[in-house]
């Protein structure tokens, strides 16, 4: 006979308690919980612990092998997810709402039914008509991409059962329920529940499911940070709705490389992979502007080329100057500023500082931070850089620059893009420059010696 349970669930971690709180435990949150009802049938629990575990096996008794793959037929997104589409993985497919993210699953999903997959496309936001229309728009119409808009996920499990689909895609997850649950789609208990019922369905048969979900205004994934666990593999659609160009990057990947990440431009027909981003990035770069240094980060395999604005200008705030670094951390903005003030000596307190990465897009790698000081001191000195130049190295806070990774593929990237000099940290003993030679290699050991090299 069933019985119903009532918990709560703390909206923001997803920590349980028998009864309400103000304060969550876990997280700290007030006012976060929330009352669900979970429905309990006692005599299948005891059916199921009835049944005998697995048994204990050796590692080396296992049966291996490399994971099966195949084909999305776009490029790009089968190199961030590591080769191609694992069987039984699940992906998490994470941006803001509007970003693209249905558009790059319906495009990709297209193709791959046009190569003969069968492709169930499950939405709990638009109709079938809906998805029609925005099929033809990017081509995508095939005989074997199937869509339906039941949003219960044990139907959905029936008609996994009854088609067979080679590939799932369920957009988005904070849309779909379960019936053991009384709870509203998209509390944090269904959100949970319903990722976790997909994976126990879909890992047995081998069939590659994308979970598409959206993000919040803090930038995190709406739901419980728990999803993130379930799924094989995390990738986030980023991007500014004004720019043309969007970024998928990995954060997670049980089969393939983090952090990696693949570039797109969107279009009317759909997205659009670019092979050559540094080139896109760097193709409206004003010349002889003070405070536009082209820095070097890698993103997983790939080298990228990107154009570091900076500018500095006197405050009218007195005593209070303005920090405003756009597409990178602006604490570590902050912290390049006050390096400069103290270890060469520049005088910016009283400077309004503004830092850009220019093309929308967003870096957190510290291989950045030599470029980014010296667009804040050409700009503060009205002093503009060679545009051949490439600067790539992180700074210390004694003013030193040190060692980065993947020194040698973001040089041979340098020297194929046509850049003349590039000013990179000390070299290592017995090192050999990659490449033709026509490169010129400035190593610098602080700070002081790579605004030298570059004014």
């Amino acid at each position: 006979m069933a019985k119903s349970t009532t918990i709560f669930v703390c909206n923001s971690c997803g920590h349980r308690a028998p009864k309400w709180l103000g304060k969550c435990p876990e997280c700290e949150e007030w006012n976060s919980f929330s009352e669900e009802s979970i429905k309990t049938n006692s005599s299948n629990s005891r059916q199921k612990n009835s049944q005998p575990r697995k048994i204990v096996q050796s590692i080396t008794e296992i049966a291996g092998g490399e994971a099966q793959r195949f084909s999305t037929h776009l490029e790009e997104l089968d190199r961030i997810l590591g080769g191609g589409l694992t069987l039984g993985s699940l992906v998490l497919v994470g941006g803001d709402p509007g970003i693209g993210k249905s558009t790059l699953m319906l495009q990709s999903m297209g193709l791959a039914a046009k190569q003969g997959k069968k492709v169930l496309y499950v939405s709990g936001e638009e109709s079938p008509e809906q998805i029609k229309l925005r099929a033809e728009r990017l081509g995508s119409l095939s005989d074997t991409l199937l869509v339906s808009s039941e949003i219960c996920i044990e139907d959905i499990l029936d008609l996994v059962d009854k088609i067979k689909p080679e590939i799932l895609v369920l957009d988005s997850i904070q849309t779909f329920f379960t019936r053991e649950l009384s709870s509203p789609p998209g509390a944090i208990g269904q959100v949970r529940d319903v990722a976790f019922k997909i994976m126990q369905e879909v890992k047995p048969r081998g069939i590659p499911t994308f979970l598409i979900g959206h993000v919040t205004k803090e930038g995190a994934l709406a739901g419980p940070k728990a999803l993130e666990h379930i799924v094989d593999t995390v990738l986030y659609f980023e991007g500014e709705k004004n720019h043309a160009y969007r970024i998928l990057r990995a954060v997670k990947n049980r089969f393939g490389p983090t952090p990696e990440m693949g570039v797109f431009e969107m279009r009317r027909d759909g997205l659009i992979p670019a092979d050559n981003p540094s080139e896109i990035f760097l193709s409206e770069r004003p010349e002889d502007a003070p405070g536009s240094v082209i820095v070097s980060i890698a993103e997983g395999s790939r080298p990228l080329f990107v154009e570091v604005q900076a500018l500095a200008s006197s405050s009218s705030n007195i005593g209070m100057p303005r920090r405003t670094a756009t597409g990178m951390d602006p604490n570590r903005v902050s912290l390049l500023i006050a390096i400069l003030e103290k270890r060469l000596g520049l005088h910016l307190q009283g400077e309004d500082i503004f830092v850009n990465i220019a093309g929308g897009i967003k870096i957190s790698e510290p291989a950045a931070d030599l470029g980014v000081a010296a667009a804040i001191a050409g700009s503060f000195r009205n002093i503009s850089i060679d545009p051949g130049i490439v600067m790539m190295g992180e700074i210390g806070l004694a003013g030193e620059v040190r060692s980065i990774m993947s020194l040698e593929s973001r040089l041979l990237e340098a020297e194929r893009l046509g850049f003349s000099q590039c000013v990179v940290p000390i070299l290592p003993k017995n090192w050999s420059q990659p490449g033709e030679g026509r490169l010129k290699i400035k190593p610098v050991k602080n700070l002081s010696d790579a605004l030298e090299a570059v004014f």
